[in-house]
């Protein structure tokens, strides 16, 4: 049996970070599987907004599971404002960090409850203003007793969408400098995708900002584009220099929207 290794918690505790991010020389495989990364080299400026785009299993998600230091680099090493990860406290590490996926965690419990669990001393103001960010006043408004509505286990009472925007409220509620969006669209309507991503716009702004995503649309906007096949970094710029240069993202582009490259 092949036996995940032991992840040994930092001593080094910090307080806000700035969100300077650095993949030096990573080599990564999980246990008994052949290598995910071969000296990886990536480094994500603090404050921007920086996509991560390739085919499934090539490594996007296996990149955001090492900077929240769910596992650690076989060699080489993964740091935030020249902090190397393995040197920090986990708790203070995670802190510094938002993560919005597909896998949404709500819990038995209110809906103004479910979006504090990012911060349990929130106040009821704070909460009603991280969700309007979140553009889910409206719909909460609506509920039988608004933010006092028991929601269940895993949310099962609310739609997709719904859900969704009340793990962004959570996010911001967090206010934490490193925000993480994993495919944070992929299972809503065009409506409501449109909806997540305004609030997401305005969410992004100060933070350091990494996306996953599979539909282009959403992230054509960010201030680079990364584009990862086999663990390895093929392209990276931005939208427009990607879709003119005519390799990997201009053929995604046009597979997805019809729209192709300038000849």
């Amino acid at each position: 049996l092949e036996v995940e290794p032991v992840i040994i918690d930092g001593e080094v505790e910090v307080s806000r970070l700035a969100g300077d991010i650095s993949f030096s020389g990573v080599d990564f495989s999980y246990p008994g599987r052949e290598a995910i990364f071969t000296d990886l080299n990536l480094n994500i400026e603090a404050g921007r907004t920086t996509a991560l785009v390739g085919p499934t299993g090539a490594g996007k998600t296996t990149l955001m599971r090492l900077l929240l230091r769910f596992h650690d680099p076989d060699s080489g090493k993964v740091e935030i404002d020249g902090h190397d990860l393995t040197s920090l406290n986990m708790t203070s590490l995670r802190e510094n960090i938002a993560l919005v996926s597909q896998r949404i965690t709500l819990f038995p419990g209110t809906v103004g409850e479910n979006i504090a669990y990012g911060r349990r001393d929130a106040t009821p103001d704070e909460v009603e203003e991280a969700a309007r960010s979140a553009e889910a006043l409206e719909f909460i408004s609506t509920l039988p007793d608004g933010m006092e509505t028991q929601i269940g286990e895993g949310g099962h009472r609310l739609s997709g969408g719904q859900r969704q925007r009340l793990s962004i409220a959570r996010a911001v509620l967090k206010d934490a400098p490193i925000l993480i969006l994993d495919e944070a669209t992929s299972s809503v309507d065009n409506e409501t995708e449109a909806a997540i991503q305004r609030s997401l716009v305005r969410v992004s702004k100060g933070r350091t900002v990494l996306v996953i995503a599979h539909r282009l649309s959403t992230i054509r906007n960010a201030d680079r584009i990364v584009v990862i096949d086999d663990g390895v970094i093929v392209e990276d710029a931005t939208h427009d220099e990607l879709v003119d240069a005519k390799g990997i993202y201009s053929r995604l582009w046009a597979v997805q929207t019809g729209i192709r490259g300038v000849d």
